[in-house]
């Protein structure tokens, strides 16, 4: 339709007719955008270039990656240190300008203080042991992996390749210095004085989004992202429909756990992992002292050992036993550390554990058997009490190591 000052251009031209209205007509009588317009128009432009970009170049499970250079990365921060709510921590500046393996990537992540359910992040990737030392977090050891942008990183085709090149994150220059990114990591609560810490850990909240339990988009990305195999999906589904069999309250729950404990026994496998604890709530449980040092061997007790010292809600003193350290029974592994300081991810209080709380060698959450939370990226370091373990002899010791064992971390994985 003519609206006498370029008729089609107003209906079907690049502002559309009710954006170019309330512009003045310009020296030929033709409405003009204004600056401004045109701002908006090649921002909304290049965010639309960026999202396609992010999904073409997503990184998968296995590729090369360099870590930019440190004023690369805090040209894509804003003034609080976060690109698109999480943080850069200053632990990370020590990985600036190395090549390393992605682990998996991070669209799904589970954020346990607060809710069972799996979270989604956009565009971001775990390292291959790349985790978090606490030192500039009042030496928080939790140990937790660090996430990484896909703007604070760059691909490399051959590992043994070194090309720094631009950013191509979301730039805004001047607006986070290295002393910002430090100065974000506490604060000092008015109230008791005590220090708040800021974490990644602290900030999933701000920087993901809740998934649905059954939006199917997230196991599609799961598999294609690399991250788990077909098999691993088959089997992870399986385990769910058997377990739905067993809690479905139809009689069948007892000859369906012995049926799988059976075939579990013959390979090897991890006995049915969703059995509650003995020991009712509210009853006192039992304590275990073995003072094992990081750098020993122990032994993993089996988890008919360890649920007769669990109350109902899987708890020891208040620690819990979760469903995803069950296929660890059994096994032997090397002391890792004695924790006694992590923060709590819901507060940022640092905490002090008073009981005994043991971290093993590459004893980690897989994300299994969980509900709601299948196949997180995040691996956290489970913690054990003393009583669900045992120290290893030093007969047994020599007599691995005459073997060729217990070189490094000795873990005995039973099958799904």
């Amino acid at each position: 339709m003519d609206d006498g000052h370029g008729g089609d251009r107003c209906s079907s031209g690049r502002f559309g007719r009710s954006v170019l209205a309330a512009e003045p007509p310009g020296p030929n009588g033709e409405y003009e955008p204004s600056q401004e317009l045109i701002s908006t128009a090649n921002f909304t432009r290049r965010k639309r270039e960026l999202m396609f970009n992010r999904k073409r170049s997503a990184l998968r499970a296995g590729e090369w990656v360099q870590v930019r250079t440190k004023q690369e990365i805090l040209a894509t921060l804003d003034a609080q240190g976060r690109l698109d709510g999480l943080p850069f921590m200053p632990e990370m500046f020590a990985f600036c300008g190395k090549r390393l393996r992605v682990d998996k990537r991070a669209h799904k992540v589970c954020d346990p203080s607060r809710e069972i359910h799996s979270r989604r992040m956009e565009s971001a990737v775990h390292l291959e042991g790349v985790r978090c030392d606490g030192a500039e977090h009042g030496g928080c050891q939790a140990r937790c992996l660090i996430f990484w942008k896909e703007a604070w990183l760059c691909r490399v085709s051959d590992p043994s390749w070194f090309h720094p090149t631009p950013a191509s994150g979301r730039r805004v220059d001047g607006q986070c210095t290295e002393g910002a990114v430090q100065a974000a990591t506490s604060r000092t609560d008015p109230d008791c004085g005590e220090a708040v810490y800021n974490c990644q850990s602290t900030s999933l909240p701000e920087a993901t989004e809740r998934w649905r339990t059954f939006d199917v988009r997230q196991y599609i990305e799961d598999y294609t992202s690399g991250n788990v195999s077909l098999r691993e999906l088959l089997s992870v589904f399986c385990f769910w429909v058997y377990s739905r069999a067993v809690s479905a309250r139809i009689g069948l729950a007892t000859p369906l756990r012995w049926f799988y404990n059976s075939v579990q026994n013959l390979r090897n496998g991890t006995p049915y992992p969703l059995v509650r604890g003995r020991i009712p709530n509210g009853g006192e449980t039992p304590v275990g002292r073995l003072n094992v040092q990081p750098g020993e061997l122990v032994k993993i007790r089996s988890q008919q050992e360890i649920h007769a010292s669990i109350d109902q809600r899987g708890r020891n003193r208040g620690l819990v036993f979760d469903v995803e350290m069950a296929p660890y029974c059994g096994g032997t592994y090397r002391v890792l550390d004695r924790v006694t300081s992590i923060i709590d991810e819901r507060t940022g209080r640092l905490l002090k554990l008073k009981s005994d709380c043991i971290m093993l060698e590459g004893v980690v959450c897989r994300s299994r058997y969980s509900h709601c939370r299948r196949f997180c990226s995040r691996r956290i370091y489970s913690f054990w009490r003393e009583i669900w373990l045992e120290r290893v002899s030093p007969r047994e010791v020599n007599h691995e190591e005459n073997c060729g064992g217990y070189a490094g971390t000795t873990l005995v994985q039973h099958g799904d």
